[in-house]
């Protein structure tokens, strides 16, 4: 589904069937791309679009998420994730081609996690938070220039397990640029 980027409620419940992901295996297994999603477009300039995520973690890589997609070879996502070690974190995935996928911090497994991304002209910032006020620096980056439109949105996945809930509130997007990238606010 794609909407206006400010049409999104405050609140929204996805509910990730099973094995459904987004991913792009760099040992070029064949792509995932069915992750439920609902993407909105967004306006030029500089941005910042944040939720506090909730997730029923049942398995690995159960993850909620927010999505940068400009097309299904050239996107990036930021997700409260479920990892094999059985401890949710922080995780990031940038995919130009092929996906790359980072671990941030560790977060408690009840959250919330509040999760955010800013558009800083041709370059993007990840950043998660415990508390919704001190924001940890997760990941810079840029995708690949496309004359597909930004869209930007909420995500949920369940690519090991049987599926999971996720919740997003306080859905919050600010036509503003992040005025530090790495100072926490």
């Amino acid at each position: 589904m794609t909407i206006t980027i400010t049409e999104l409620p405050e609140r929204l419940d996805l509910t990730a069937p099973a094995r459904t992901d987004l991913f792009i295996d760099p040992g070029r297994a064949e792509p995932t791309l069915n992750a439920e999603r609902v993407l909105g477009t967004v306006p030029d300039g500089p941005f910042q679009f944040s939720a506090r995520v909730r997730v029923g973690f049942n398995g690995t890589y159960d993850a909620g998420a927010l999505l940068v997609w400009t097309g299904e070879r050239n996107w990036g996502k930021l997700c409260f994730e479920y990892s094999p070690q059985r401890e949710a974190m922080a995780v990031s995935v940038v995919t130009r081609g092929y996906s790359d996928d980072a671990n941030g911090f560790t977060a408690p497994a009840d959250g919330p996690l509040w999760l955010r991304v800013s558009r800083l002209g041709p370059n993007w910032a990840f950043h998660a938070s415990t508390d919704g006020k001190y924001w940890h620096f997760v990941r810079h980056f840029a995708l690949a220039e496309t004359d597909e439109p930004v869209l930007v949105g909420l995500l949920a996945q369940a690519p090991m397990g049987d599926g999971c809930t996720v919740s997003f509130d306080q859905v919050t997007f600010i036509a503003e640029r992040l005025a530090d990238l790495r100072s926490g606010e």
